[in-house]
Formats: structure tokens, C-alpha cells, sequence
């Protein structure tokens, strides 16, 4: 009984052990990327362990040219809610948190920069980055600037100024930004982001303090997952852009290869994958249409030959396609020209020379088995009347002619009946 007390006390204290292990921790992440739903996925799971573990506080590392309005606001909701302190660091130098990155930033209990970063220009941008009416303009300006007031004022910075990110796409320097209570922090890495923030008392968002202790904590760094580091990746629209192309590509080579199965399998894996990037992204479907009249046009030139006119509007049509498929509100989640061009001048090169292969086999005379005879010249063993026997491709046939051919004379042949051919003499024709 006694032995039984001992290991159960050992147990609890080992636990004990491991709780303090975990509160001894810092949940760290790497935003590096345009914002996206990943992003706010990967942001969650952060926050999420750091509950789990009880850490003492969330760092988010973050640089990003800014992204979609949805995955920003989920982002910041985990922020505003989370149950640990959430750091937003904009670092390395030289890196910024622009737009998307300006409202993350802002949201978190401590907003720290690096030397040498910049942030800010959050005004926001109708997707594809047409110009609005004013009406739209003024709507969405105001929502913007709502949103930033609902949580830069609870966290005692500089509202103002702020705003007028939102207004007027101001940006900041760090220590810009550090002067006029946009941050709280200017630090040169992550060691002097800790030493900084040592004691400090943060107001949580739900009005409670909360006193930081980070020195000599553990650094629990968190990746992102296989699946999220496929979908990240895919989620660049040049990507599934490209991704789209090759599997249309393979598709269309086992079309005209039927059997083959490899481009076909490919093809389907590639095309599923494409879509399912382009259902997270502000895809504008019709687009789709310009892909498919291109493939027209393609196919259009391979089987009329207009000397490269209908190639050539099948490329400016893959072009367009590719530029206006992802609608972001920022460059970087657009397809580029380069990426569009690079990518419709070959595929229209690639699909015009393979439909030329396979209209050329279809016109093409039939060589082999029994229509491959059809045209053979031969020469009469016997004399054919109507019946007898010819001597055609290094072989000896029955046949019959409607006319009287002569024993050594030339004969073609017209027809193939089984094991008979149909001939009459060379030069006769139908």
C-alpha cells in the first residue's frame, strides 16, 4: 500500500513537473506569406497549443505585403480572444507588415518592430484593385476604419493616427510608429524583444493585467503542417494558376492518346488541386470561359492552318484568362504577367503541334491489313475472267476484275472481300 502511495505521489509530481514545463514556454510562429486562410488556420493552432500548454504568451514573427479581408478578421478575432498574451513582432529588418499586416499588428497586447521595418497603407482595396464609386469607396473606408477603432482604442494606442492608415494609407517606420503609440516595442531580435518586455504589465483586451515573464523561457517554435505547407503553397495564385495548365495539358494529351492513363491520372490530381487552391482564393469563375475559348482557338488552328492567327488569339485569351482568374486586393495574390505569358505561349505551342499530330494521322491513307491494300498494284498470274489469281504485295490472291485481264498484265486494287480482292487493270479508273 505504502509502495502503491509513493508511485502515485511520483506521478503527480511528474505531471507537476510537466505543467511547469509548459508554462515556462513562448508559442512561436513564422507569418511570412500574403494573409490567407491558412494563414488564420495557422495562427489559430498557435493559439490554440498555447492554451493547451499553458504557455506564457504567443509570438507571432510576422512580414506580409497584406491579403483578404475574411482571413484578416478571423485572424484578429483568435488575437482578441486568445486566453495568452499574443505578440505580433514585424521582423526582420527589413521586412513590413503593410494593409492586412498593419490591422494584426495593431490588434495584438504587444506590438513590437524590428529596426529597419515599416508598416501601415491599410486602406482598403475593392478585389482586382478596380477604382470604386464613392459611395463604395466611402462604405468601405468606414467599416475599415470601425474595425480598427474597435480594438486600437482598448488597447490604448494611437486611434488617430491609426485611422488615418485606414483613410489615407499612411505607413510608418519603426521607430515612427514607436514615437507617435502606434507599438510599444522597437527591438533588434527576440532576446531583446524578451528583455524588454520582462515585468511588463499588459491589459488583456477583456480589461484584466496580466504581468509578462519571458526571460529564460523556452522557445516551443511551431511549423506548419504538410497539408498546410501543400495548401500555402497552392495558394499562390501563379502556382494554381500553373498547376491548372499542366493538369489541362495532361488532360488533353490522354484525350488524344486514349489508354495511356498516366497523363490522365495526372491530369485529374493537378485539375483537382488547382480547384480546390482556387475555392480559398477570390477566383472569378468566369474567367474559366476565356481558358475554354482558347483551347477552341487552339484547336481551331491546328485543324485549319491559318498560319498562326487563331494560335496567336488563343494566347491572348489563355493570357487574360490566367490575369483575371484570382481577384485579390493586392498584386502579390493576382496571377502576374510574366507567370500568364510563361505559361500561354508554350501550352498554345504544345496544344496546337499535338491536335496538328493527331488531325494528320486521321487524313493520313490507311497502310496496314486489309484497307491498307486498297490501291496496291499487282500483276495477273492467271488470266482474270472474271476469276483468277494476282500476285499483290509479295503474296498471291484470288480476284476478279469486271473486265478481262490477261495473264502478266498490271492491275490495281479496288475492294478487299475476305480472302478475294476486286481488281481491274492499271490505269482504268473509277
Amino acid at each position: 500500500m505504502t509502495g502503491t502511495r509513493i508511485a502515485l505521489c511520483g506521478f503527480i509530481l511528474a505531471l507537476l513537473a510537466t505543467g511547469n514545463a509548459f508554462a515556462n514556454s513562448v508559442v512561436k510562429i513564422k507569418v511570412d506569406d500574403t494573409i490567407q486562410p491558412i494563414s488564420a488556420e495557422y495562427v489559430d493552432r498557435a493559439i490554440e497549443r498555447a492554451r493547451q500548454t499553458n504557455a506564457d504568451a504567443v509570438l507571432i514573427e510576422l512580414r506580409t505585403p497584406g491579403g483578404l479581408v475574411d482571413s484578416t478578421r478571423e485572424i484578429i478575432q483568435k488575437i482578441l480572444a486568445s486566453p495568452v498574451p499574443v505578440i505580433v513582432y514585424v521582423a526582420p529588418s527589413g521586412a513590413n507588415a503593410a494593409s492586412a499586416g498593419f490591422f494584426i499588428l495593431e490588434s495584438a497586447d504587444i506590438a513590437a518592430m524590428a529596426p529597419g521595418t515599416n508598416t501601415g497603407a491599410a486602406h482598403p482595396v475593392i478585389l482586382g484593385g478596380e477604382k470604386m464609386d464613392d459611395v463604395m469607396k466611402a462604405k468601405m473606408e468606414n467599416d475599415s476604419a470601425a474595425f480598427m477603432r474597435s480594438f486600437v482604442g482598448p488597447r490604448g494606442r494611437n486611434l488617430q493616427l491609426a485611422e488615418s492608415a485606414v483613410r489615407e494609407s499612411k505607413s510608418w517606420t519603426d521607430q515612427e510608429a514607436l514615437q507617435q503609440h502606434l507599438i510599444d516595442v522597437v527591438a533588434r531580435d527576440q532576446d531583446d524583444l524578451f528583455r524588454q518586455l520582462e515585468g511588463r504589465m499588459v491589459k488583456r483586451f477583456d480589461g484584466k493585467q496580466e504581468k509578462l515573464h519571458l526571460v529564460g523561457d523556452s522557445v516551443d517554435e511551431m511549423a506548419m503542417t504538410l497539408r498546410q505547407r501543400i495548401l500555402d503553397f497552392l495558394l499562390d495564385p501563379n502556382i494554381a494558376f500553373l498547376v491548372l495548365a499542366v493538369g489541362a495539358l495532361a488532360l488533353y494529351a490522354e484525350f488524344n492518346h486514349p489508354g495511356a492513363v498516366v497523363p490522365g491520372v495526372v491530369g485529374v490530381i493537378f485539375i483537382l488541386l488547382a480547384l480546390f487552391a482556387l475555392n480559398l482564393l477570390p477566383t472569378r469563375y468566369a474567367s474559366f470561359t476565356l481558358i475554354i475559348a482558347a483551347f477552341v482557338l487552339f484547336v481551331l488552328e491546328a485543324k485549319f492552318a491559318t498560319h498562326g492567327v487563331l494560335g496567336l488569339g488563343g494566347i491572348v485569351l489563355l493570357t487574360l484568362g490566367g490575369l483575371l482568374l484570382v481577384d485579390g486586393p493586392i498584386p502579390q495574390m493576382r496571377v502576374n504577367l510574366w507567370t500568364a505569358m510563361g505559361v500561354s505561349v508554350p501550352f498554345g505551342a504544345i496544344t496546337v503541334f499535338l491536335m496538328s499530330i493527331a488531325i494528320r494521322a486521321r487524313r493520313n491513307k490507311v497502310v496496314t491489313g486489309p484497307q491498307g491494300m486498297i490501291g496496291a498494284v499487282g500483276q495477273a498470274r492467271t488470266d482474270i475472267d472474271p476469276e483468277g489469281k494476282v500476285f499483290v504485295q509479295g503474296e498471291l490472291w484470288n480476284a476478279h476484275a469486271p473486265s478481262r485481264v490477261g495473264i502478266g498484265e498490271q492491275v490495281v486494287v479496288r475492294k478487299v472481300e475476305g480472302l478475294e480482292l476486286e481488281v481491274e487493270k492499271a490505269g482504268i479508273s473509277n
